[in-house]
């Protein structure tokens, strides 16, 4: 039931929280989503994504003046991720999809999503009492299944009897995300993970699971002290 009169209301479906709605406040009319950025993570973020246009209105690359606001364009990226919908269900009361889709590209390809996700990974350690940037990295490879979607690079790992796809990631001691590749599930776990290291080795010492030993002396030997 949806009911709205007076100060009185009720929402359809899993109910949200009156502080989870005075958070969001979302600059539209539209109803709120749970996945909604609010107010406190919309300021972590807001300062990067302004700065982004704000470089591209001086180097001449807007065609035009910003349609769209930057914090509906992240609440319909991050309403797609957690729904795992296709991009073009997107609800109308979102941007058109194809913008969405062009900015969640734009910022893929020039390094923009990398640097909110570093900077948030830092605000993180710093919460908890670490260093901003870590000093060591923990290599642990995963598998999963077949993809999707045809097209998608796939392969066979014989000795382990897996079809599909490999993630090699590094994380910090804090099991925050520093790098992720994802490979054919014939790529073996010591050539991903060099592939791996090969990025924060000359920051992070990493220790790694089974099957990393090559990987770990390349990154060790790129080691530099600090707080983990």
């Amino acid at each position: 039931m949806s009911v709205s009169a007076g100060k009185y209301f009720c929402v359809r479906g899993p109910t949200l929280s009156v502080s989870d709605l005075l958070k969001i406040a979302v600059m539209t009319s539209r109803r709120a989503y749970r996945s909604d950025l609010s107010d406190a993570r919309w300021a972590l973020v807001e300062p990067i994504l302004a700065a982004w246009r704000a470089a591209r209105a001086e180097a001449g690359l807007g065609l035009s003046e910003p349609v769209h606001d930057l914090r509906e364009i992240v609440n319909a990226i991050l309403y797609v991720n957690w729904t795992g919908i296709a991009w073009e269900y997107l609800p109308h009361d979102f941007p058109p999809f194809k913008t969405v889709y062009d900015y969640y590209a734009k910022w893929e390809a020039d390094g923009t999503t990398e640097v909110i996700h570093d900077e948030l990974r830092r605000k993180v350690r710093k919460a908890a009492g670490r260093s901003a940037e870590p000093s060591a990295a923990i290599l642990t490879p995963s598998r999963s299944g077949p993809p999707q979607r045809a097209g998608v690079l796939t392969g066979i790992d014989a000795g382990k009897k897996i079809k599909g796809r490999k993630r090699h990631i590094a994380t910090d001691t804090l099991g925050l995300l520093l790098v992720l590749l994802v490979t054919a599930a014939s790529v073996q776990d010591t050539t991903g993970g060099r592939d791996v290291v090969s990025e924060p080795a000359a920051r992070h010492r990493a220790w790694s699971g089974p099957g990393r030993t090559a990987a770990t002396s390349a990154a060790s030997s790129n080691a530099v002290p600090g707080t983990a």
